[in-house]
């Protein structure tokens, strides 16, 4: 998560439990459009064994607090392909898969594959998938836009919303925390450092124009962020 940084430095922003393990989120976003139910990520799923669950201290939500039904999602737009944002697409069965072309394309490559941490059983449940190339404008009037952020993953995507209260911007793991586009201090795995740094730039600028940034995984800004079935704004 913070790269070269030593534990001593790192340590005194988030504090490690006695096995070096610290609080993360996965969370997902629900869009209501029209007719259409839209899902952006499904996190970790349950395909996880008791072990696995211990290990990696697995907490998810009830499906009965979920606040909508996986089977009305019509659209499953998905950041990236990896097992916390992907896990749960076998949950949403009736969902059109978004992605981004080149990160589709590299999760049917083998070695890419498994050089950057793609699982089939993750992702590949038998949606439909649309592939999208760079920006794209889901609804063709600017509410729902996907928006290209790569360096995490080979196709990372995010994702721009209109609201009633402004702009949001969905980072999914092109910035996991807030300090991460303040410091520009990188994961230590990523898939490429020069496109992931750019995609940071992007995520400042659209900041900057007034949008509100959703960070991926930062514990300490989603506690101020109503979660479902209450509106988020």
């Amino acid at each position: 998560m913070f790269g070269s940084v030593p534990k001593n430095l790192w340590g005194k922003r988030i504090e490690p439990d006695d096995e070096n393990c610290i609080p993360l989120v996965t969370r997902s976003l629900w869009i209501t459009y029209g007719d259409r139910r839209i899902l952006v990520d499904c996190g970790m799923g349950e395909l996880w064994s008791e072990p696995q669950r211990r290990i990696h201290a697995i907490r998810n939500i009830p499906e009965a607090d979920w606040g909508f039904d996986p089977e009305s999602v019509t659209d499953l737009i998905l950041t990236h392909l990896h097992f916390d944002h992907a896990g749960g697409n076998e949950l949403v069965p009736n969902a059109t898969m978004v992605v981004q072309k080149r990160e589709w394309q590299a999760a049917q490559d083998p070695e890419t594959a498994a050089k950057v941490g793609f699982f089939r059983a993750d992702f590949d449940h038998g949606h439909p998938v649309k592939q999208v190339e760079g920006e794209h404008d889901l609804f063709g009037d600017g509410s729902v836009i996907c928006i290209p952020t790569y360096g995490h993953t080979p196709g990372h995507q995010s994702l721009k919303v209109r609201t009633e209260a402004g702009e949001i911007v969905i980072t999914g793991d092109a910035c996991y925390f807030c300090r991460t586009l303040r410091e520009r201090r990188l994961p230590r795995f990523v898939y490429d450092r020069e496109q992931m740094l750019a995609s940071l730039d992007r995520l400042e600028a659209l900041e900057k124009s007034g949008a509100r940034l959703f960070f991926g995984h930062d514990p300490d800004f989603w506690k101020n962020v109503p979660q479902a079935p209450v509106p988020a704004f």
